[in-house]
């Protein structure tokens, strides 16, 4: 299908991430987008100023002059636009299909795995376009450099991020791909974790099917039995990670006072230290990810390098909201206990003898209910915790997959957590004993970064200076 068939598109849900972007590079490549959302938001206004006409709210009758409705899979049936649209017989597509009519005569590259995606995606990005290349990319969050999360660019490379979560990620057609981890989430879709691995095999078959080339972290254990399952069938594998069989292998890997650090042997050959201005070892990780791509596309490792040293973050990974009084607030999207135990290791890289004082909204039941110590294990990095009720809006409550029951799992003095049920609550609860050298945090996929936002705002209107005792 090309975009010339698609007609005229309506996006529902076009304030996402992603629905943004598939919307902002539409437009850009002459195809007539609307689209709507529940609530207004920053995004909706960003796309209204590139001209493309948004709506609150959901009608039946922003159908009436399209040809083609574009959802994402977490819109029910039951909305009015989709059965509507269901009913008119209207051409209706997924996102997975909308970005891969979008890639349709680029070079595609393909980033997933189940954590790291949208950083990973977002520094292989950055470094092309510090090399000179101009790649087309859609992310699902925005570029600290550019603000953007879509660009329709002039090369011939597209680089997108692949969601594993709903099996999207197999409608794509990419010849290069990075893997970053694979571990048992969105159970609520594949069911068994066995399920996952399966189908990021058939994803590292359809690589082999277009002569392209895979790239793997061989640290982690998921990945690592996908790279001899792919291997075994013929796929060109290429890992990277600390493991010293890694094809790649990381070396002189520390953190330092700008960010983390590391080096890269290949074939017995360092090919020069990368100096990353963000935080944590797994965006080292992810950085080498990048670099082992853009070597495989025929870049210098030296273009490469040079590129991840521009790379400054993207929203809501490690995002820096303001700092009052001596305490530094940040926001993160994390919302499965790895992210959420590799950002709070990240946080007390900058910490010094400060306390780290984290709140946490879970997202989904299901994932509350499979992973509630997980969770409790992880935040317990932190020196005092906030725990809020989960966030599922629209889903069926699962018994003892609530807030309460993560906040009795975390394993700190009992002064030290709170579970608070009340939104308005929260930012008084974390500033309260906050003092000069702490570090606040947000963490969550829902809209748990407005309350970063007001942190900072009480900080600036507390007394300044309080220290610890």
């Amino acid at each position: 299908m090309t975009l010339q068939d698609l007609g005229r598109v309506h996006v529902v849900g076009i304030g996402g991430a992603g629905m943004s972007g598939i919307a902002r590079i539409l437009a850009s490549r002459g195809v007539q987008v609307s689209g709507c959302d529940a609530k207004d938001s920053r995004r909706l206004a960003a796309l209204s100023a590139v001209g493309i006409d948004t709506m609150i709210g959901h009608d039946p009758d922003h159908l009436d002059e399209i040809d083609t409705l574009i959802l994402s899979t977490a819109i029910p049936a039951k909305n009015p636009e989709r059965a509507e649209a269901s009913r008119l017989g209207k051409r209706v597509m997924n996102r997975a299909e909308a970005l891969t009519a979008i890639m349709s005569g680029f070079t595609g590259v393909a980033v997933t795995g189940t954590h790291g995606k949208t950083t990973t995606t977002s520094m292989l990005t950055v470094a092309l376009q510090h090399a000179g290349a101009d790649p087309s990319f859609a992310i699902g969050s925005e570029l600290n450099e550019s603000g953007a999360n879509a660009h329709l660019g002039t090369g011939s490379l597209f680089i997108a991020e692949a969601d594993e979560s709903d099996g999207a990620f197999l409608q794509l057609n990419p010849s290069i791909a990075i893997v970053t981890n694979i571990e048992a989430d969105h159970l609520d879709y594949w069911g068994t974790f066995e399920a996952i691995e399966q189908a990021f095999l058939d994803f590292a078959l359809g690589i082999k099917q277009r002569d392209g080339f895979l790239v793997v972290c061989l640290d982690d254990p998921g990945a690592a039995r996908l790279i001899g399952a792919a291997r075994s069938a013929g796929v060109d594998i290429r890992s990277y990670g600390e493991s010293s069989d890694a094809d790649f292998h990381m070396v002189d890997v520390q953190p330092s006072s700008q960010g983390w650090s590391f080096n890269t042997a290949h074939q017995g050959v360092r090919l020069g230290q990368v100096q990353l201005q963000v935080f944590g070892h797994h965006n080292a990780l992810n950085a080498q990810a990048a670099l082992v791509a853009m070597i495989g596309m025929g870049y210098t490792a030296q273009q490469g390098i040079d590129g991840l040293r521009k790379f400054s973050g993207t929203r809501r990974r490690f995002d820096f909201k303001g700092e009052a009084g001596g305490i530094r607030v940040y926001d993160d999207y994390a919302h499965h206990p790895t992210e959420i135990t590799a950002t709070l290791r990240a946080a007390r890289e900058l910490l010094g003898e400060g306390q780290l004082i984290v709140a946490f909204q879970a997202h989904h039941y299901y994932r509350t209910a499979l992973f509630s110590k997980e969770f409790g294990a992880a935040l317990g990095l932190a020196d005092k915790v906030v725990v809020l009720e989960v966030f599922a809006p629209g889903e069926e409550p699962i018994p003892g997959a609530s807030g309460q029951t993560m906040a009795a799992n975390v394993p700190l003095a009992a002064d030290c957590v709170i579970f608070e049920p009340s939104w308005s609550a929260v930012a008084q609860d974390l500033i309260r004993d906050a003092c000069s050298g702490d570090i606040i945090m947000t963490l969550g996929a829902g809209d748990i970064g407005l309350i970063a936002v007001e942190v900072v705002e009480r900080l600036q209107e507390r007394e300044p200076g309080r220290q610890h005792e």
